[in-house]
């Protein structure tokens, strides 16, 4: 069976023949060393048809195509034109090679050629690619270059086009900066209160916070310059007169160590980047909070902004997550607990990141499982939503909020839940009565602001402006006027054709009924002069 081989360039499609070559006994590893040969290669594949592309853009869509794994009109054209022609009822005796597997399938659905992508196939073609210029004599290296890096170009950027309010890559990076934040921050807190505390070890028990354990290191630096005088601003950090007072006297019978002027400017300096540090994860949390209400609200006010942003994250992007079904975002984030159950034929995990969720951990030990599928559930359903929905709305998440507690409620009470037809069908309402209240808003909106136009004219007593409201205002009953004289004539044209057609019919009856009138009178008549007749005769 002959060999055809489709190649994909950047510059157009092509196809070879690889007559010189058989499959039959030789391995992948004596194909790889063959073929890097351009004489021997030469001798075994020549060029059987090339189609350049008529420019950037159908380039650009071409090789989109091909990533989709779809068969363009002009791809289809150019194989029937340097194909050898089947006859109808036989099977074809050649074969087409391809390097993607889905664009093979679609090519023979559609066509009926037979299509090929295995290991010895994909040798074949990466030769071609290694000598593609050399089959093509008007065809330079540097101009397949610059082709190449063109459409990689435009590939990509095409690729990377989104809406920069729907970014869930921002997700992503920011709530892995936020955990490796917290890693950080604990570290440091924790080396500020081992080195500080050697100065003032006292100061551990009286506070527990990691932040403000760091400003007090700030402020206090030398303990034995502490005074009763200070206990006002010690209040002010803390928040507490007791402690401040508790702290200023552990100050005074302390048993710490005395530090040099250096090591504990060393010291306060440090204390003021772990304070930096968990300001700034304050603030990435607050950018985090408002970026997932953006990018995927249903899912936000399902479960939160964290469980969220980790679920985005672990699936990679938004769409990826929208894909997964339920039962994968159950477990997502315990597969090597899946695994490890699979392997040693043990209990499979019930929940992985969506443990994280306060729903969860409110359920009762028996219900964790039940209650970890139905939230998975609705997560699905949000996500969704979030990904494939033009309007931005956190209405259908709110409901399936209401949903998961009215489950909760149903296992711990036995209250029954609504159906999930009933609630969606409340969320629909919902949204678009608040689409109608936008649409009444600004209406409202611009009736405000023609009224404080006219206002302004008015108190200005633009002249101008009055004579031109006074004629528009004519203009538009001098319109009304003749639209109703154009009325009026219309409707007396309809009456006088209606009078013009009943008036025949009218006429019709008339003679009609003096026909009847007139006939039964000749009858008698003509009776009368029988019966004189029969009297005569008699």
């Amino acid at each position: 069976m002959a060999l055809y081989l489709l190649f994909e360039s950047a510059s157009g499609y092509a196809l070879f023949h690889a007559y010189g070559i058989d499959e039959i006994g030789q391995s992948v590893d004596a194909v790889r060393s063959s073929v890097l040969d351009l004489k021997r290669f030469s001798k075994a594949v020549k060029l059987a048809g090339f189609t350049p592309f008529s420019s950037a853009i159908d380039a650009l869509n071409q090789c989109n195509a091909i990533s989709e794994g779809i068969m363009t009109d002009e791809l289809r054209n150019f194989l029937e034109l340097n194909l050898p022609k089947v006859k109808d009822g036989k099977k074809a005796k050649f074969s087409v090679g391809v390097m993607e597997p889905k664009v093979g399938s679609h090519i023979t659905e559609a066509t009926g050629i037979p299509c090929q992508s295995n290991e010895y196939v994909q040798e074949l073609l990466r030769a071609v690619r290694l000598h593609f210029d050399q089959f093509i004599d008007q065809l330079k290296p540097s101009d397949l270059e610059k082709a190449q890096l063109g459409l990689g170009h435009s590939y990509s950027r095409a690729k990377v086009k989104f809406n920069v309010n729907r970014v869930d890559n921002m997700v992503i990076q920011a709530i892995f900066l936020l955990d490796t934040l917290d890693k950080d921050v604990n570290s440091f807190s924790m080396r500020v209160r081992e080195w500080y505390g050697w100065h003032f070890p006292e100061l551990v028990k009286i506070v527990n916070d990691n932040y403000l354990y760091a400003k007090l290191a700030k402020f206090v630096v030398n303990k034995s310059e502490l005074s009763e005088k200070d206990i006002p601003a010690l209040a002010d950090l803390i928040g507490d007169e007791d402690k401040a007072k508790e702290i200023v006297e552990a100050a005074k019978a302390s048993m710490g160590q005395d530090l040099s002027p250096v090591d504990l400017i060393n010291v306060q300096q440090f204390a003021q980047r772990v304070m930096n540090l968990s300001e700034y994860r304050k603030n990435l949390y607050e950018y985090l909070v408002t970026k997932m209400n953006d990018i995927a609200p249903n899912l936000t006010s399902l479960i939160g902004e964290m469980v969220g942003a980790r679920l985005i994250s672990h699936a990679g992007s938004l769409s990826n997550l929208a894909k997964c079904p339920a039962s994968t975002l159950q477990i997502l984030g315990a597969e090597k607990a899946l695994f490890r159950a699979l392997k040693t034929r043990g209990n499979t995990p019930k929940y992985g990141l969506i443990f994280h969720s306060s729903f969860i951990g409110r359920a009762s030990t028996k219900n964790k499982g039940r209650m970890a599928r139905y939230l998975a559930n609705k997560c699905s359903i949000a996500s969704r939503i979030d990904c494939y929905s033009d309007m931005s709305s956190s209405i259908f998440g709110e409901k399936l909020r209401e949903q998961v507690e009215e489950r909760l409620d149903f296992y711990d009470k036995g209250v029954a839940p609504r159906k999930n037809l009933d609630v969606m069908k409340a969320a629909i309402e919902g949204l678009t009565n608040t689409e109608d209240d936008d649409g009444k808003e600004n209406g409202e909106a611009s009736v405000k602001k023609s009224k404080k136009k006219k206002s302004k004219a008015e108190a200005n007593g633009d002249a101008m402006d009055v004579d031109n409201v006074v004629a528009e205002a004519e203009t538009q009953t001098e319109k009304k006027k003749k639209k109703k004289h154009k009325l009026v004539e219309a409707q007396d044209e309809e009456m006088q054709a209606n009078g013009d057609d009943e008036t025949p019919k009218k006429k019709k009856k008339k003679n009609r009924d003096a026909s009847e009138s007139v006939d039964p009178k000749t009858g008698t008549e003509g009776k009368k002069k029988k019966k004189k007749s029969k009297t005569d005769d008699e």
